[in-house]
């Protein structure tokens, strides 16, 4: 399952801060921060997707992510490379190395770790 963009921002604060009550999501985000019914929908949404547990504190809901980041953007890298790219790795590879910006030091080091997955396997 995939979270939209929106659900995708308020994951990103609660992965960073591991756990957190409404308040403490709220003061992560830049003004004009939104609504405090809109992060209490999303929270609602992305709980019945099972992207997100919490535990109560009297009435109030300490929010957890149950999904770990990695596991979120290693699924959806491997659909994308699925999808559009003919489940060929090397193809989004050559992509990726070709239409982004990366420095020659960035293509380097990723040289280095690809060397190191061949060695390590």
């Amino acid at each position: 399952m995939k979270l939209s963009k929106t659900e995708e921002d308020l994951m990103s604060h609660l992965w960073k801060l591991e756990k957190a009550f409404m308040k403490e999501l709220l003061e992560e985000y830049e003004e004009p921060k939104p609504a405090t019914t809109t992060i209490a929908t999303l929270l609602k949404r992305m709980t019945d997707k099972g992207f997100v547990g919490y535990e109560l504190f009297g009435k109030s809901r300490q929010y957890k992510p149950l999904v770990k980041k990695s596991d979120y953007f290693s699924k959806h890298v491997n659909g994308l490379i699925k999808n559009f790219f003919n489940d060929s790795a090397s193809q989004f590879a050559s992509f990726f190395t070709k239409e982004t910006d990366l420095t020659k030091n960035e293509l380097e080091e990723l040289r280095k770790i690809i060397d190191q997955q061949i060695k390590d396997k």
